[in-house]
């Protein structure tokens, strides 16, 4: 074994087994409120027709991923669902992790299962960082694009991720790639020119039938370059959140968490015949 990899597989468990220590458990994740989301009862008005299912990003899971955006949705009046997906064995909260385009089987047989308790005949997805890009394999070789209404990505990396650069530094560590792939192949679906990346965009971005939008931040040091994760085809509409409020420093992880700024665009995204201007002010609403 080469020395790096024996320093990197103990710092791992390292820092899976602090993750873990600090992260509720399953029991206390699956038995706390969830604010009225996860309501198989639940069923869709005739101003907001259709469920909205959130896909949540790498380490995250149904639970974490949305304890703000899930509420902030309901309060709006929405059906909302969400799942946990690329789970892989003996690895438990940290989800995503998967091979991407079996996540995407999840994803469909999620979507058929909502569709079924609601009775509705199409969908609305939100996912963060993977949960925007995964759900594009869905709708493009899976039949997806016959059961959804609209994608709503926040900061997903829908061309691949550098990084901010870190995955150039892959090669110079003989054996990297191939440990990244057979470990975490979520992981590794995910970097710049892989062949799952090159799958998903090849033949354009979009398939037709399907609204996209895609809200990035400047400041977003995961899915990189962030203009990387703007789509190109009809039914886009590509959104930065600095062009909204200047002073919205949302990085990656926050877009998703907290970021009431792109949370009102979202709601813009899932309901466009009722939209209303985005600004700073939009954190209060």
């Amino acid at each position: 074994m080469l020395p790096w990899k024996r320093v990197l597989r103990p710092l791992a468990a390292l820092l899976l087994a602090a993750a873990i220590a600090f992260t509720p458990s399953a029991a206390a994740a699956d038995s706390a409120p969830h604010s009225g989301w996860n309501n198989y009862s639940c069923k869709p008005s005739a101003a907001h027709p259709r469920p909205v299912i959130l896909v949540h990003g790498t380490f995250g899971n149904s639970w974490d991923n949305w304890l703000s955006l899930a509420p902030y949705l309901v309060k709006r009046g929405y059906c909302v669902f969400s799942l946990d997906y690329g789970q892989l064995p003996g690895v438990p909260l940290f989800n995503g992790l998967g091979p991407i385009d079996k996540s995407a089987e999840q994803l469909d047989v999620y979507v058929d299962k909502v569709l079924s308790a609601t009775g509705a005949s199409e969908t609305d997805l939100v996912g963060h960082s993977q949960g925007g890009m995964m759900p594009r394999h869905y709708l493009k070789f899976l039949g997806g694009a016959d059961k959804v209404n609209a994608l709503v990505g926040l900061a997903p990396d829908n061309h691949g991720t550098t990084l901010s650069g870190l995955t150039k530094l892959l090669p110079y560590f003989p054996g990297a790639e191939e440990l990244l792939s057979a470990a975490t192949p979520g992981l590794a679906d995910q970097m710049v020119g892989s062949a799952f990346i090159t799958k998903l965009n090849e033949g354009g971005d979009t398939v037709p039938g399907v609204n996209y939008t895609v809200i990035s931040t400047r400041y977003d040091q995961v899915a990189t370059p962030y203009r990387s994760q703007y789509l190109d085809g009809p039914n886009v509409r590509n959104v930065l959140v600095q062009d909204l409020c200047p002073l919205d420093l949302s990085e990656h992880l926050a877009i998703g968490l907290f970021d009431r700024i792109a949370y009102h665009e979202v709601a813009n995204a899932l309901d466009p015949a009722h939209a209303t201007r985005t600004t700073c002010a939009s954190v209060f609403s």
